[in-house]
């Protein structure tokens, strides 16, 4: 398999000695509009973003491009696509030298999927595509047609029938799914559409680039564990020949579609009862992240928030 992610992160003007020393409150962006398409905005953040470019490169680590994206001092650095295991181990170090290089600038950056309710979340959009093992020929494009190939078709026929049950390979944390909201350029149904971002899976390119972009996984998610989500559930389908359902045209956000899951209980839940995760990953691992899940949840679960203290302080 090959893989390429696009992970987004937010920069901030504030130093991580200062973010820590106000709870991560307050934090100041580094910009002050959106990024998406704001050439004078990019250009400010540059200093940072483009050492961020160098030191990659000098890691051996090729940079495609840099985008800024829909929030405030939100960005996105993405790298050539390779094997699997190589992005997942690109993607470790490309998220450590965002955070190390910010700091050197005074700066700091966050990987949250979600950090603040205003501001739009932040994703790991995986692209994935199956080839032969000496590289020489795409196995989703069909020689004679240049369309889907049954093997595409299989592919991502599992990918919808595990999305939901494989969620927390995606979206490991409680903050996860505040991502997925309505109108918010993430993903909250399960389906698959051409050029359709309100779902969670997309039909990208054509020929020997054609590939499926898996839109669920968020910025928060271990590329490790979220790569074999995808890989697993795709060769799920293949392995049971599963039929693919009709292309989805119009608002994912409003349909009547599977939905994914709406916070890490339910992910748990579906994880725990999952026969095919079972299968796919065997049942240490699928023991192994249970486990890791449910002690997330028990940490959170005995935690007062500050949106308790403001709710019931004074009401109750």
């Amino acid at each position: 398999p090959m893989m390429g992610s696009e992970i987004e992160f937010f920069l901030f003007d504030s130093s991580y000695a200062d973010a820590h020393a106000t709870g991560y409150r307050d934090l100041r962006p580094a910009g002050d509009w959106v990024q998406d398409y704001h050439v004078l905005q990019t250009t400010r953040d540059e200093p940072v973003i483009g050492a961020i470019r160098r030191g990659l490169e000098a890691a051996g680590i090729p940079v495609e491009f840099t985008k800024g994206e829909a929030g405030r001092g939100q960005h996105e650095i993405n790298l050539d696509y390779t094997d699997a295991l190589a992005m997942a181990d690109r993607n470790v170090v490309y998220k450590t030298a965002v955070k190390e290089i910010a700091a050197q600038h005074g700066k700091s950056a966050t990987f949250m999927a979600k950090y603040d309710f205003d501001e739009t979340g932040s994703s790991c959009h995986v692209h994935s595509s199956l080839w032969t093992a000496d590289g020489t020929r795409a196995l989703f494009c069909d020689d004679q047609t240049q369309g889907p190939s049954d093997l595409f078709d299989h592919y991502l026929a599992g990918l919808l029938a595990t999305a939901r049950e494989f969620s927390l390979l995606w979206a490991p944390t409680i903050n996860s799914y505040k991502r997925f909201q309505p109108g918010s350029w993430a993903p909250t149904g399960v389906a698959w559409g051409v050029d359709n971002r309100t779902l969670g899976f997309r039909r990208v390119g054509h020929g020997s680039s054609l590939r499926i972009e898996s839109r669920v996984p968020g910025s928060d998610a271990n590329s490790y564990l979220a790569f074999a989500g995808v890989v697993g559930g795709g060769l799920y389908g293949i392995r049971h020949e599963l039929p693919l359902e009709a292309e989805f045209v119009g608002n994912g956000y409003e349909a009547n579609i599977p939905r994914i899951p709406s916070s890490l209980v339910e992910a748990i839940d579906l994880w725990r009862n999952s026969a095919v995760a079972r299968e796919v990953f065997g049942d240490d691992v699928h023991h192994h992240i249970l486990v890791m899940a449910e002690a997330e949840w028990a940490a959170f679960n005995k935690t007062v928030t500050d949106w308790e203290r403001r709710r019931y302080f004074e009401l109750i």
